[in-house]
């Protein structure tokens, strides 16, 4: 059939399925959601602390936040990734070094510049959310008796999460995906294991074909789940304005 749309191409989609092609996939795939869970929940905590930190009115926190969102999500995540794994443990002390280097440096060097590049832009997103809540709830918080942090920790920031929930859908994705470029310094993730498929088999469309699907299959995943908790805690009449989570 092939032939006759002029293709001289040869699939062998089994290359996928045997060993050690197999557990090079499935070992990849490990590594990713490892990665992304690690890098996701890091992301999350600093997006929080910093995208509240962006709203309150003391200058020198605002400041702080400013500073960490601008600068880290405006540089490449590629060069943070360098940045982590050749430049940062230079600086470290040796002993500190040396542990990373026998525990997985490129493994954790991906997490840091990950979670820290994908933490700038959630606060961004988050403090879109706390921003499109009305004024009057953290009034109303302060003048029940509360301190501002009580009032963003049980107000504010709750309220914030159940609003940006499509928003950070599609940061989440992007961390997701771009755990593929922990490749460049060594981390056998997903894309690293289909390259490696390429490299012994010659077959690259089969093995990043298999790469592809994966991925969509893990992203959809993420966005159905995603999409029920959004229709389970939909909050009617209170949108998050602004995105912060662009493509």
């Amino acid at each position: 059939m092939f032939g006759l749309f002029g293709l001289s191409y040869e699939f062998r989609w089994s290359v996928l399925w045997v060993d050690p092609h197999l557990t090079w996939l499935l070992n990849g795939l490990s590594t990713t959601l490892r990665l992304a869970a690690i890098s996701w929940i890091i992301a999350v905590l600093l997006g929080i602390i910093f995208g509240a930190m962006r709203t309150v009115s003391f200058r020198p926190a605002h400041a702080i936040a400013t500073v960490y969102v601008e600068f880290f999500r405006n540089v490449p995540l590629l060069v943070w990734l360098f940045f982590w794994y050749f430049g940062a443990p230079e600086v470290f002390p040796e002993f500190l070094k040396q542990w990373f280097i026998r525990h997985g440096i490129e493994f954790w060097s991906g997490v840091a510049a990950i979670s820290i590049y994908h933490g700038s832009r959630l606060a961004e997103v988050i403090r879109s959310g706390i921003q499109a809540i009305p004024k009057t709830q953290l009034e109303a918080g302060l003048s029940s008796g509360l301190s501002v942090i009580e009032t963003y920790r049980l107000i504010l920031i709750p309220v914030a999460l159940r609003l940006i929930v499509p928003p950070a859908t599609n940061e989440s994705l992007n961390l997701l995906k771009n755990t593929s470029l922990a490749m460049t310094i060594g981390v056998a993730e997903l894309t690293f294991a289909a390259r490696q498929i390429e490299t012994y088999t010659a077959k690259a469309v089969e093995a990043l074909t298999a790469a592809a699907l994966i991925y969509l299959v893990l992203c959809l995943t993420i966005s159905m789940i995603m999409n029920k908790i959004e229709r389970k805690y939909a909050i009617p009449g209170l949108i998050a304005r602004g995105t912060g989570a662009e493509h």
